[in-house]
């Protein structure tokens, strides 16, 4: 009878077992589950343009919107840590300091040994960059020969053996792990002569340092992805492959990369160099009206001063062969309107511009985020609300989506084709100009924004870094001049 109970209890213990492993009181959660049950995704990135920066409106970059909606996805909150290097970055998620690297990370045969890495999410090119007035070697040939000495990221120059094989041999590199952001820099300063530089970074910081140059293509395409640790069971891992799948299938990837990238395709060297010189000659003179005149209308200075400088080149005596004139360029209707007597006195005219951007911007959907509604708003205040909204239309009819920039602004240079407007409610309208406008909008803000806010790329105090180390003093923020410097 005792040996009969004793069976009993066991069976009873070993029941009772299987039902808590079952219940997952006995079996280790899995990568997910973990992150799930703390509440945190811990990623780790690198500062810089194209990843992770801070702004006067939080933080931005490429990296982290993508991150930011993947732990919104997951139910979590956000925690960034900053690596000086992608390297540093991936040994800090070998070492279980963070849970993915999201930090422009190159993929390479030796890294998908290592790591898992996520299907592509971009890709991009290496390429050789040089200062203008210096000699650009036509091809790798000259590069050996000359033995000029080529400065270069030791990720980067991993992968360019890699792509490249023994093409390589004969260059002298200068192997520098200071970051692209204080290479291209010290490029354009004449420090370094020629670098090796991956073509986004090149393509964010050209309008800032209008004297780089891209002599060529280093090697071939370099793609981009999140790396996790081979060491956890995969399930976080492959939460992110459909994350990638689901952000491309709805074209919320192409509007991302629209959105940092979208507007620097066309490059204007005169320009830039013109816009600088202004900056430090005329800008000075109008600060305190637009940043009086945003605060009105509750607006970015810096945005109103990139429109005023779209529409005059801050010059109050502006006028248009149609009439418009100042600052803001406004017509004699629109200054009545906003109740502007005064067009061609400055502080007059930039207020106009402010209430009158703000007006328009208010006809543009709430549901719309921001930047997008902005930039819905630029285009609006440049050809007109009913304009755009005919190419809203057209473009909701074409199967695209009538809320994305990147869709509409395909379908505003339509609006001048007969076959499009003579079916729209407002007609013809030259639909190229609010495209070609809001993008020109965008370069002189995001300008402006990086002179006047030096800290740009410092590691603020509330992020956290693990052991990772802090980045040189050299990398902290732009430095475009002594002129345009002591303006600000």
């Amino acid at each position: 009878m005792k040996r009969s109970h004793a069976r009993f209890s066991f069976a009873v213990i070993v029941a009772v077992l299987c039902l808590l492993a079952w219940s997952g009181f006995l079996r280790k959660p899995g990568h997910l589950e973990r992150i799930e049950n703390s509440g945190t995704l811990t990623i780790v990135t690198r500062m810089g343009p194209d990843t992770y920066h801070r702004t006067n409106d939080g933080p931005s970059g490429l990296e982290y919107d993508l991150v930011q909606r993947f732990a919104k996805q997951l139910g979590v909150k956000l925690k960034i840590r900053v690596a000086p290097s992608v390297d540093e970055a991936l040994n800090m998620v070998m070492s279980g300091q963070a849970d993915l690297a999201a930090a422009g990370v190159g993929v390479t045969d030796e890294r998908e040994q290592r790591y898992r890495l996520t299907d592509p999410y971009m890709s991009v090119h290496p390429q050789l960059v040089y200062r203008a007035g210096d000699s650009a070697p036509k091809d790798l040939d000259a590069l050996v020969k000359q033995s000029l000495r080529v400065a270069v990221n030791p990720g980067q120059l991993a992968y360019l053996h890699q792509a490249r094989d023994k093409d390589l041999d004969g260059i002298h590199w200068q192997v520098d792990d200071s970051g692209a952001e204080d290479i291209l820099y010290r490029v354009w300063n004449g420090e370094l002569r020629y670098a090796v530089v991956d073509s986004n970074e090149v393509l964010l910081s050209r309008h800032f340092y209008p004297e780089l140059r891209v002599a060529f293509d280093m090697g071939g395409v370099k793609p981009l992805a999140w790396a996790f640790s081979p060491d956890s069971d995969g399930s976080l891992y492959r939460n992110a492959q459909a994350f990638f799948a689901s952000l491309e299938r709805k074209g919320t990837l192409a509007r991302l990369q629209e959105r940092y990238y979208g507007h620097l395709d066309q490059f204007d060297y005169v320009g830039t160099r013109v816009f600088m010189r202004h900056v430090a000659g005329r800008l000075p003179k109008y600060r305190k009206d637009f940043k009086k005149a945003a605060d009105k209308a509750g607006l970015d200075w810096r945005l109103l001063a990139a429109i005023g400088y779209q529409e005059s080149h801050w010059n109050p005596s502006a006028v248009s062969p149609t009439g418009v004139r100042g600052v803001m360029m406004l017509t004699r209707d629109t200054a009545a309107h906003v109740g502007i007597d005064n067009r061609v006195d400055a502080s007059q005219s930039i207020l106009g511009g402010a209430l009158y951007f703000a007006r328009v911007k208010e006809k543009i959907p709430e549901r719309i985020p921001e930047p997008v509604r902005t930039w819905f708003a630029l285009a609006a205040y440049n050809v007109g609300f009913g304009h755009l909204e005919d190419a809203r239309i057209i473009t909701e009819s074409q199967g695209a989506d009538p809320d994305a920039w990147v869709d509409v602004k395909k379908r505003l240079p339509l609006l001048s084709h007969k076959k499009w407007y003579e079916h729209t409610e407002h007609g013809y309208a030259r639909g190229w100009e609010p495209v070609r406008y809001v993008e020109n909008v965008r370069r002189y803000y995001e300008l402006l924004v990086r002179i006047t806010q030096p800290g740009l790329m410092t590691v603020d105090g509330d992020t956290a870094r693990g052991n990772a180390r802090e980045p040189p003093e050299q990398t902290r923020g732009m430095r475009l001049g002594d002129a345009v410097e002591s303006a600000f």
